[in-house]
């Protein structure tokens, strides 16, 4: 394991470079959920410290003991009953998706006074099976973030698996989309 885990890394420089960018602007987001604690251990021994789980309470189970050693970021989707111990619990939620669970986020910000980064996520190839923004809202719905007072840090995507997903991204970054 820790020699895969070393091997991706490599690759991330490399590509990081590659496209001009610094080799340490990439973040690994090591994809913890459903995994035995076995296959985790030795890449955090490795050195990996964010971790992105898909589900709260297996999150919390498997990390609460160690939650000061990694960062870790929700990247399933977040039922709003389920907010209140994603804001306690998580450094980051890449899955805010729609108006409702936004107006729960604040609500619990402000009663938590904790403000985990927030990332929406926008579904750029529009499929009906999948969370997300469409990417015609994802303006609207991040003004009403904003008026909110969420700390929206970014936007992210999962590109339909059939399809080159280089598009998808550039089009989170596309000027028309005016976030930032």
């Amino acid at each position: 394991m820790p020699d895969a885990y070393t091997s991706v890394l490599s690759r991330i420089q490399a590509a990081a470079l590659a496209a001009g960018r610094p080799a340490d602007a990439v973040t690994l987001v090591a994809v913890s959920k459903l995994q035995p604690w076995d296959h985790i251990a030795p890449v955090l021994a490795a050195g990996q410290r964010v971790f992105g789980e898909n589900r709260v309470q297996e999150a919390m189970g498997r990390w609460s003991e160690r939650r000061s050693q990694v960062e870790l970021r929700l990247i399933g989707p977040l039922q709003t009953n389920k907010a209140g111990d994603a804001v306690a619990f998580f450094d980051v939620i890449e899955s805010l998706d729609r108006e409702k669970l936004a107006r729960v986020l604040a609500d619990e910000i402000q009663a938590q006074g904790r403000a985990p980064r927030l990332f929406v996520q926008v579904n750029t190839g529009e499929e009906p099976q999948k969370a997300g923004v469409a990417p015609s809202e994802a303006d609207g719905f991040i003004a009403l973030c904003r008026d909110l007072d969420l700390p929206v840090e970014g936007l992210m995507c999962i590109p339909p698996a059939d399809l080159d997903p280089a598009p998808h991204f550039r089009l989170l970054a596309f000027p028309s989309c005016r976030w930032a």
